[in-house]
């Protein structure tokens, strides 16, 4: 399995197996799938983001997204979105390695705080557990929002 940062010519050239692996996902095909890579794509231009996806033996199995704040005073901050793997790569430890190439894409640009989402009672909640985020307490909706800090112990 290889983990590559996708830039905005790659979202083209990707854009057949994005829109699948959305489907599968959530269930999102057609013109929504099409809006939303559109979407993630200017993003990526314009470099506000980054998209990481997975790939194995040339098909696409799994993408994160990393959201940088632009806000002067959150420049330190980055969002984790989107997490997605297909259904048939599910359970090999996929999401683990997305989510700890997220990381080590925020502390490269100096990101050292990271935010993100998940639905209470899935199964990325054990995952984010165990990678070391902290739920966030008080947060309420249909999502849990995780917080942890990239700062090694000695920094912070």
């Amino acid at each position: 399995m290889k983990i590559l940062l996708l830039d905005a010519q790659a979202c083209d050239v990707m854009r057949t197996q994005l829109a699948d692996l959305l489907l599968d996902a959530l269930g999102l095909g057609g013109r929504q799938a099409e809006d939303h890579w559109q979407d993630v794509r200017a993003a990526v231009a314009a470099g506000s983001r980054r998209l990481l996806a997975a790939s194995h033996d040339g098909t696409l199995v799994g993408t994160v997204q990393l959201d940088l704040c632009q806000r002067p005073d959150g420049r330190r901050r980055a969002d984790v979105q989107a997490l997605m793997v297909h259904s048939r790569a599910r359970r090999r430890g996929i999401g683990g390695v997305l989510l700890r190439a997220a990381e080590a894409e925020a502390r490269a640009l100096g990101r050292d705080a990271l935010r993100l989402a998940a639905a209470p009672g899935s199964g990325a909640e054990a995952l984010i557990h165990d990678l070391g985020y902290a739920r966030v307490d008080g947060a309420a909706g249909a999502h849990v929002t995780y917080t942890k800090t990239l700062l090694m112990p000695e920094a912070a």
